[in-house]
């Protein structure tokens, strides 16, 4: 048996309509929102609107895919001269409206692309950046096999429990929540109700701007 096939049939084609509806939903609202943030982006710090980064994707048995993830800009474009880190709480290289895009989530909001051309899902692990991959793989136990037949998410039961990552000791942690969602792809039920709590947890964030 393939390591993806742990997910249910009926799972994997209904996790696909709910990328596709949630996708396109979002695509809607960033066409809504798209002039006001983006004239905030540019008249307070040079630099390009959108931001591009090249992020792990979905594994199977003979490969990893990599894929480029888009989010609004919110750091500076200077940010990491001095090379790749974690995010911090405060951190200086974050712009103040990019502070505000972050604790509403707005920023994230173009990565509807992704979902839309299936390089992502609604809900899944965090897409890590391979400049981290390599060390996390050997630091930490079963850290590839989070993403084995499974894409990776906008937000996920990680996410909603824990925020961003600033240390090897923050993924760790959240490796087990990763494991724990991939059980519930088992089972539609349990699928249901994980997706939609996760999904009422992240719309909670972005309403009372608890993001990161």
């Amino acid at each position: 048996m393939a390591e993806e096939d742990f997910i249910h049939p009926g799972v994997r084609i209904g996790k696909r309509a709910v990328d596709i509806v949630l996708g396109c939903g979002a695509l809607i609202v960033l066409a809504l929102i798209f002039v006001p943030v983006a004239l905030a982006i540019k008249l307070t710090s040079p630099g390009p609107i959108f931001y591009r980064q090249l992020r792990v994707g979905l594994a199977d048995q003979t490969r990893t895919r990599l894929f480029y993830l888009f989010k609004f800009r919110s750091m500076y474009i200077d940010a990491e001269k001095r090379g790749a880190v974690w995010a911090s709480a405060n951190d200086p290289r974050v712009t103040p409206v990019g502070r505000f895009l972050r604790k509403t989530r707005i920023d994230e909001l173009p990565q509807a692309v992704n979902v839309l051309k299936g390089e992502m899902s609604v809900v899944g692990p965090r897409p890590e950046r391979p400049v981290f991959f390599q060390k996390l793989e050997t630091e930490i136990p079963f850290y590839v096999e989070r993403t084995f037949g499974l894409k990776p998410g906008i937000t996920g039961l990680a996410q909603v429990n824990q925020g961003y990552d600033a240390s090897i000791e923050d993924v760790r942690s959240k490796v087990s929540y990763d494991h724990a969602y991939a059980i519930r792809l088992m089972y539609p039920l349990d699928w249901i109700k994980t997706d939609l709590w996760i999904i009422l947890r992240t719309f909670s964030t972005m309403v009372h701007g608890r993001g990161q």
